[in-house]
């Protein structure tokens, strides 16, 4: 199987696992946020959080889903890199809270490893290879 297939597998699945992510957030968050690490439930309308959580999930695994549809695979490598941010964040705020580090660390911080190396596996996949022709520049009219 080639780096490009592997690639395209691996960004699928953490494409899906953040949509799966998002709306669990947004449709059952007192079910799913127990299982991120923290200690304590939001007390009051903390749960909106929660939500806002789910949102964010959601649109960055809108952001990765369009990248790979369209074939703008440097970019979906480097956008990679960048929301493997999100995770590593998610880690360090249940570390500082009083939270489980075998969730922060395993569920946090192993996602974060993963959407990283997936990111790199990518950009050197791409390495040397021009964007789709879409965003070329237009080609200029020749001379008769």
């Amino acid at each position: 199987m080639s780096l490009r297939k592997i690639n395209t597998v691996l960004a699928s699945i953490v494409i899906l696992f953040v949509f799966y992510l998002g709306l669990s957030f947004i449709l059952i968050p007192e079910s799913s946020a127990p299982g991120v690490g923290l200690p304590t439930w939001p007390e009051g309308d903390g749960g909106g959080f929660l939500v806002m959580k789910g949102i964010r999930e959601f649109s960055m695994g809108l952001v990765l889903a369009i990248l790979l549809l369209t074939g703008h695979r440097r970019a979906l490598g480097l956008v990679l890199l960048m929301e493997a941010v999100a995770p590593f964040g998610d880690m360090i705020n249940v570390l500082t809270h009083d939270g489980s580090v075998v969730a922060a660390l395993a569920i946090h911080g192993l996602t974060a490893v993963v959407i990283a190396i997936n990111g790199l596996l990518i950009l050197r996949e791409t390495r040397g290879i021009d964007e789709p022709a879409a965003i070329a520049p237009a080609a200029q009219p020749q001379a008769a």
